[in-house]
């Protein structure tokens, strides 16, 4: 694969870098492997004065990371500085609270003493992709850095310069060679650095498709993965939401990076009493946006990330339609240069319609009408996805009631704020498996060791 940066504001390519020799490929994970041996017996003081310091350095050079945010993939420039931020967030959280979350913990059995222990694996691989350039790399490297494993990534095609800066952010902050190690490498080559045996561990943010090759590779070499991938959340809205709080929520939740969000708001549920008002002032809401140049703050509507991205919607939207689907708003391209696709809203969206099962990665929502609360959480249900979602009703309890009903790793209630370093982020079935950030973040590879003692002389029969 190429690496390529490419403006989606204009489609210009602004620099290309080469892939990785077999023979540099070798050498960065040998050195990777070798530093883990010294990195596993590192104090915890130690690993985090170099975590923290690269908190400390992406909060000191958050527009210089968001430049390239911005220029790569096309996110508006204060959603960038947010990203930065937030990653920034992150690492520091890990170098806080790290030793505590790994400590030993005492169990009680019957006889004598034990404890588990936590211990690093080795080498972990991570394979991430375009949309949260460095997000995605900060919850890797936080909790698996500070659990004395090593790190191997090979970030997206089209997001290289956001790659080399995050490895050059551990070299400054003063890690040592190998600790995090950015690959530009090939599919192939992927499939050799799951096969390594120094390799211990895989961690994927990525496609369905993705995933069920990464994970089958990992699974044939018996190694633990863990694995976010895609999701079509539903957003509930029952009839007595306050609209003036939910409409804000909605646009958000659909258009936050331009809408290239796994967690985004995808499927549009509303209850027949409220349907007709909320429809009328989402699609108001997401006509004002405006579209422009992302670096500009005025901007609201940004480009998608490629041309292939922008295909791939435009074509979703054509099958859509074709089975059945009607348009509300938009379904076109923009007028302009760059990835830019207008703000759409579909409807009429029937279970044998290809789109009622696809992901829409974009400024595509559709929109559901349902009977009552019931029918709600049964469509919410009725999807191959299972990440997250969000309730929107003034009475909180109810709210509470029906996100325990939804089938998926996360759900928010009158919100969709995901970003907490403290908050466990994940889901199931097609959205995959595993936890990434809080307590279990960390605990994705680590050895859980048991550890007894007691005085018998004999065993116990």
């Amino acid at each position: 694969m190429a690496y390529k940066s490419i403006n989606p504001n204009d489609g210009k390519t602004v620099k290309t870098f080469p892939e990785l020799t077999d023979e540099q490929l070798e050498n960065k994970i040998a050195t990777a492997a070798k530093t883990f041996e010294t990195w596993k017996k590192t104090p915890y003081a130690a690993r985090v004065a170099i975590v923290a310091k690269a908190a400390e350095l992406m909060r000191t050079h958050v527009d210089k990371f968001a430049r390239h945010a911005t220029l790569e993939m096309g996110k508006l420039i204060n959603e960038a500085r947010g990203e930065v931020t937030f990653s920034a967030d992150i690492l520091a959280y890990y170098a806080k609270n790290g030793e505590r979350f790994l400590a030993p913990v005492k169990l009680h059995p019957t006889h004598g003493e034990a404890h588990m222990e936590s211990s690093p694996i080795g080498v972990v691989f991570g394979v991430e992709p375009w949309n949260f350039p460095y997000y995605q790399l900060a919850r890797v490297a936080g909790p698996h850095l500070m659990a004395g494993n090593t790190l191997v990534v090979k970030h997206a095609g089209c997001v290289p310069q956001c790659a080399i800066e995050f490895e050059k952010l551990w070299i400054d902050a003063g890690a040592p060679e190998g600790l995090y190690t950015n690959l530009l490498i090939s599919h192939e080559q992927c499939d050799k650095v799951i096969d390594d045996p120094r390799i211990k561990g895989v961690a994927l943010t990525g496609s369905v498709a993705a995933g069920r090759s990464i994970s089958a590779r990992a699974g044939t070499n018996l190694k633990v993965s863990s694995m976010e991938l895609g999701g079509s959340d539903a957003f509930i809205v029952l009839e007595d939401a306050d609209l003036e709080k939910t409409i804000p929520w909605a646009v958000w939740g659909r258009m936050y990076n331009a809408g290239q969000t796994c967690c985004a708001s995808k499927r549009f549920i509303v209850v027949e009493a409220i349907a007709d008002k909320f429809l009328e002032k989402f699609k108001a809401a997401l006509e004002a946006l405006k579209p422009g140049d992302p670096m500009d703050e005025k901007t609201t509507h940004g480009p998608l990330s490629s041309e292939p991205a922008l295909q791939q919607l435009l074509h979703q939207v054509d099958v859509a339609v074709a089975n059945g689907a009607k348009v509300v708003l938009g379904g076109k391209r923009l007028d302009r240069p760059g990835f830019f696709m207008q703000t759409t809203i579909l409807t009429d969206v029937k279970p044998g319609n290809p789109a009622f099962r696809d992901e829409f990665f974009g400024p595509v929502a559709m929109f559901f009408r349902v009977k009552d609360e019931a029918a709600a959480i049964a469509l919410a249900n009725d999807s191959d996805f299972g990440l997250g979602g969000s309730v929107f009703t003034k009475d909180v309890a109810r709210g509470k009631r029906v996100a325990s009903q939804i089938d998926t790793g996360m759900m928010f209630i009158n919100n969709i704020d995901w970003s907490d370093a403290e908050l466990p982020f994940g889901g199931i079935k097609d959205s995959g498996y595993g936890r990434e950030l809080g307590n279990m973040g960390i605990q994705e590879f680590v050895n859980k060791k048991l550890v007894r003692t007691h005085d018998m002389v004999a065993p116990l029969v």
